[in-house]
């Protein structure tokens, strides 16, 4: 007969960060969602424009050395 063992039981200290990671990812989702929702079409338009020009800039920025 095989016996069935229970398996460990989850450590709750791990599981409420995991869970409040979770809830706030959740939360950003919906509110960045919201806001393209909520926004002016040009508004958008002009955002997604802009992305290559910030995402250059933070490039930059990483590369730079430190002090």
């Amino acid at each position: 007969m095989t016996t069935w063992r229970t398996p460990m039981p989850a450590d709750s200290l791990f599981l409420l960060p995991l869970a409040v990671v979770a809830l706030g990812f959740l939360c950003t989702t919906g509110v960045c969602v919201v806001a393209l929702l909520r926004a002016d079409r040009t508004d958008t338009v002009r955002v997604v424009r802009a992305l290559p020009e910030l995402a250059a800039t933070l490039l930059r920025l990483r590369r730079r050395p430190r002090r």
